[in-house]
């Protein structure tokens, strides 16, 4: 069985490292810059045990690794080019093919079961980092990450039961689970917070703001039927981690959304995160002002190219009080 990481980043780069370095048959998928580099000098991985340069082949693209049913393609791309790359995969893969989806939000699974019948969700708890080409940075010790995972929409099999393992002899802690999607709600309402990063930078924080967001979230799930697992039962999980802090090299910085825009990226993930919270209460007739001010206000400092820190929490208060 081989692993293909496909979004060799943060996520997909820390999991495709820990894999090949537990033995497992590894491919990356990557573009620009950093394809380059895997190419040229192979994946730089950081983590408390130090650095480690490994040979793991890289792809530009699914069609260039003669993908089989045996094969576990594990989505670890940000949700606004999932579409893109599911419809590449789509036209290299065969149907069969496992699809896990190492991902934030809740819609990526249903955009890969259009296409494949065998569609995963994944749990990410993950702390990593990836600003620099070619270069990937695990910022949690003992346990690198929390990657549970079962069928979509529910349900395990042996697949999952074989993915866990791997995982977990891989260093993370893994579980299969009938009902995935609940702790991935729970993870979305984490997520809110990324843009704030985003637009305020690291120093300034939002907490008022953010408890008002998680309310908007809260009542827009119940009012859709969507469940979520306990904060209890969250944080009980998320223990299993102990984070990189101060100053070590393998200490994270900033969240996804963050590190995304630090890069230079122009497009962000926050119509996936509070962007399902503006749809559900859309949909359901329960208003999300403040989510939907964080879309907005996010999408357009990604679409400036001014990187993050580009507004104060009075801007957003500002805007948001006059509608």
């Amino acid at each position: 069985m081989r692993y293909v990481i496909y979004g060799a980043g943060a996520i997909g780069g820390v999991i495709g490292a820990r894999l090949h370095l537990s033995g497992r048959d590894v491919a990356l998928i990557a573009r620009g810059a950093h394809l380059e580099a895997l190419r040229e000098n192979g994946l730089t991985f950081i983590s408390d045990e130090g650095t480690q340069t490994l040979p793991i082949p890289a792809a530009g693209s699914p069609a260039e690794l003669d993908l089989t049913v045996e094969d576990v393609v594990i989505l670890a791309m940000k949700s606004q080019d999932t579409v893109a790359a599911l419809d590449t995969l789509f036209a290299a893969a065969p149907p069969a093919v496992t699809v896990v989806c190492a991902q934030n939000g809740v819609v990526n699974e249903r955009m890969a079961l259009r296409r494949f019948p065998n569609v995963y969700g994944q749990l990410v708890i993950l702390p990593g980092t990836h600003l620099e080409p070619g270069t990937v940075i695990a910022s949690a010790s003992g346990v690198y990450g929390i990657l549970d995972l079962g069928r979509y929409p529910r349900g395990t099999d042996e697949r999952a039961a074989g993915i866990a393992s791997d995982l977990e002899e891989a260093g993370f802690g893994a579980v299969a689970r009938e009902d995935i999607m609940p702790w991935k709600y729970a993870k979305l309402l984490r997520n809110l917070a990324n843009s704030t990063q985003a637009i305020l930078g690291l120093e300034e924080r939002a907490e008022d703001l953010m408890a008002r967001a998680h309310e908007e979230a809260l009542a827009a799930f119940a009012a859709a039927g969507a469940e979520l697992v306990s904060d209890d039962a969250f944080r009980e999980r998320f223990q299993a981690l102990n984070r990189i802090f101060a100053d070590s090299p393998a200490a994270r910085a900033g969240n996804s959304s963050w590190q995304s825009l630090t890069r230079g990226s122009t497009t962000i993930e926050a119509a996936y995160l509070n962007g399902e919270v503006a749809l559900l209460g859309r949909l359901h007739g329960v208003p999300t002002p403040v989510n939907a001010l964080l879309q907005e206000v996010a999408t357009e400092v990604a679409a400036a190219g001014t990187g993050p820190g580009a507004h104060t929490l009075a801007d957003l208060e500002a805007r948001l009080a006059g509608g």
